[in-house]
């Protein structure tokens, strides 16, 4: 959570749209295991998930939902069922499992497209979820509001340690919460900001340091866990990036897609030169079968990827039950 966030003029119009939609049981579709066809296909009701992460513990995924604010479970066999229900998350994004941890990580804000958005919460009701991975319960609820400006907390990267650290895509930094959960600003810079979306999908490399996208520029970004900020050279920008992945072998997959910019539903994967100064595409799908890729997670079953019908919300303005999960 990966994310994406809206101008205000993208997020009223979805949500006027979308308003009298309301949260129903959510129920399963037509599935198929994804070993065998390399599609889930499922439904729940204007569930709209943005952020999606492999759960170890139940061997199933867990998905975020821009219009409830709930996590869900969706199974293989494409069941889905409500796990985390928290009245302070409006709209979740970014899901992070840290199963050494027993937790599930998730970012969460108001862009609009809530069931209970509020003009009062639009933009400054934002943070980190933080719940027990196999009952759901909260543990702790961190709000990311000290960087000036707006808040849309995006997506999570985890350390060793437990340190998990947050894209604000609506300002100019990333935010550190330690395992106490005690929140400090990690990396503020003014080249992280855009007015359309910031920063994006952020994941923890081997190495030490941590690599985000720019949703709008799709410029790659190299940030030490002491706050440096380098930009990495691109053969190619990721313009819509939103989810990254971190492979065992190194690599980073990006998913990108045109919902605010002119980025195109595609998946990718780039090798870093040394240090990550620079990164190259060594393999791409565009198009991605399926309209608006968020992110994606690595699973037993190779890399995922998500597409919650995003289009159809923040496109059209209405809802849909539409889910789908492809292998990469």
């Amino acid at each position: 959570m990966g994310g994406m966030t809206l101008t205000r003029r993208h997020v009223l119009t979805a949500a006027a749209a979308g308003a009298a939609a309301t949260l129903l049981p959510a129920r399963a579709a037509t599935a198929a295991h994804p070993s065998a066809t390399g599609l889930l296909q499922t439904t729940a009701p204007s569930l709209h998930p943005e952020g999606i992460a492999w759960d170890p513990l139940r061997r199933a995924y867990l998905v975020s939902s821009v219009r409830h604010g709930t996590v869900s479970v969706v199974g293989l066999d494409g069941c889905v069922r409500t796990l985390i229900a928290d009245d302070r998350m409006i709209s979740t994004l970014g899901v992070h499992v840290d199963a050494r941890r027993g937790r599930v990580l998730v970012a969460f804000a108001d862009i609009g497209v809530g069931t209970r958005s509020t003009p009062a919460t639009m933009y400054a009701s934002s943070g980190l979820g933080i719940f027990d991975l196999a009952t759901g319960r909260a543990r702790a609820v961190v709000p990311l509001t000290e960087i000036p400006g707006g808040h849309v907390a995006n997506d999570i990267a985890i350390d060793p340690a437990g340190n998990a650290y947050v894209t604000d895509t609506a300002s100019d930094g990333v935010y550190r919460v330690d395992p106490a959960g005690r929140a400090t600003v990690l990396a503020q810079d003014a080249r992280l900001a855009n007015p359309t979306a910031g920063l994006n999908g952020i994941v923890h490399h081997p190495g030490g340091f941590l690599l985000a996208v720019s949703h709008a520029t799709g410029e790659l970004w190299r940030i030490g866990l002491g706050g440096q900020v380098r930009q990495v050279a691109l053969d190619r920008p990721l313009v819509g990036g939103d989810g990254l992945v971190a492979l065992p072998d190194g690599t980073l997959v990006a998913v990108t897609n045109g919902v605010l910019t002119g980025g195109d539903d595609a998946v990718r994967t780039l090798r870093g030169g040394p240090g990550w100064a620079t990164a190259r595409t060594t393999h791409r799908v565009a198009p991605w079968p399926d309209a608006t890729p968020s992110t994606a997670t690595w699973t037993p079953h190779g890399v995922q990827v998500l597409a919650g019908s995003l289009n159809v919300l923040f496109g059209q303005g209405v809802t849909s039950d539409e889910v789908r999960i492809r292998r990469y």
